[in-house]
């Protein structure tokens, strides 16, 4: 079903900048939310009762509940970073592997149905490129293999077309491809940086972060497919990595150093913690709850060394859950689908 773009290298290639270098840029630490608890990573991989575990999962809509967060487990640094992509159930059980590899797995996002995972892979001395992952034949499909840094896909509601940024033209712009012939439409031409697009879900439109108006201060537009316009979204400061809630009334992003949600109609925005991850929080499906990474220092007596975990909060309750990595390295870019 899946077509591989290719395109020719271009003559002078511009480095993404920090945006989409590491599809969620790093910055400090944070502290445990009030009221956490921590599911212990000996849950991973069996078949058990979220009530008997942690009752905020009993309290999940089953959307959320039967749902599954992917995200990427880091280990090691520089030449011998290992990335090793994931998907958990909410409650920290029946943990699959999807995909590994030495070097760097950028910005998973399921499709609507939960069907299949998008995400990027960068080998050493090699250009980020998107796969998509069916969970139906645990098959992994290259689809964009262009020239350039590929990054950050988003398919749209119906599952037919697929956003993404990429440098193939020089510059980071947006591109919008069919799945089932891999047909490819530039949306953005700005000699700005324009990346990390997210469909809305009702697919008329897309959300994605751009430093147009100051290089290296990003903000967060809306563009129409309708008129080709974008508009600011009602953000202030250093904005980046938007994702809309179903119902199109929540934006989740990255509001400078703090996962954040807001509110549209009422502007209301809930920084929820800082991840020490410089990561933007994911809503659920349902859009009450939102998952994010977080970076936490142990101490032992071999010494003082940093875990990762995701953090699941609700967003009316103030009340959230930590699962460890099981691995004990760096967790980043969690997403929720279906």
């Amino acid at each position: 079903m899946f077509k591989t773009v290719m395109s020719k290298p271009v003559m002078s290639k511009l480095a993404m900048n920090r945006l989409t270098a590491t599809g969620a840029m790093t910055i400090a630490i944070a502290m445990v939310l009030t009221g956490c608890q921590t599911l212990n990573s000996t849950s991973v991989n069996k078949p058990i009762s979220t009530v008997e575990t942690n009752p905020l999962t009993a309290r999940m809509p089953v959307i959320d509940r039967q749902g599954r967060i992917a995200y990427v487990d880091e280990q090691g640094t520089g030449a011998a970073k290992i990335s090793t992509l994931y998907s958990i159930r909410p409650d920290g059980s029946d943990r699959q592997l999807i995909d590994q590899l030495k070097g760097y797995i950028y910005a998973p996002a399921w499709s609507a149905d939960g069907k299949w995972l998008a995400y990027s892979k960068q080998a050493p001395r090699q250009n980020p490129k998107i796969y998509i992952y069916d969970r139906s034949s645990d098959t992994r499909n290259l689809v964009v293999n262009s020239e350039g840094s590929n990054m950050s896909a988003s398919f749209s509601p119906d599952g037919q077309k697929l956003l993404y940024s990429s440098t193939v033209g020089g510059n980071a712009d947006i591109y919008e491809m069919r799945l089932n012939d891999g047909n490819t439409k530039q949306l953005t031409t700005l000699s700005s940086t324009e990346v990390q697009p997210s469909y809305a879900s009702d697919g008329k439109s897309f959300v994605y972060t751009s430093d147009k108006v100051r290089a290296g201060r990003p903000s967060i537009y809306r563009y129409d497919f309708a008129t080709g316009n974008a508009t600011p979204m009602p953000t202030s400061g250093y904005v980046a990595s938007p994702q809309l809630s179903a119902d199109g009334q929540q934006l989740a992003y990255l509001n400078g150093r703090k996962a954040a949600v807001m509110t549209l109609a009422t502007r209301q925005t809930i920084d929820l913690a800082e991840t020490g991850l410089d990561e933007p929080a994911r809503l659920s499906p349902s859009g009450q709850y939102a998952v994010y990474p977080m970076r936490s220092s142990q101490v032992s007596s071999q010494g003082t060394r940093n875990i990762g975990s995701l953090v699941i909060r609700s967003l009316s309750a103030n009340t959230s859950y930590s699962i460890n990595s099981d691995a004990g390295g760096m967790v980043r870019s969690p997403i929720w689908g279906r």
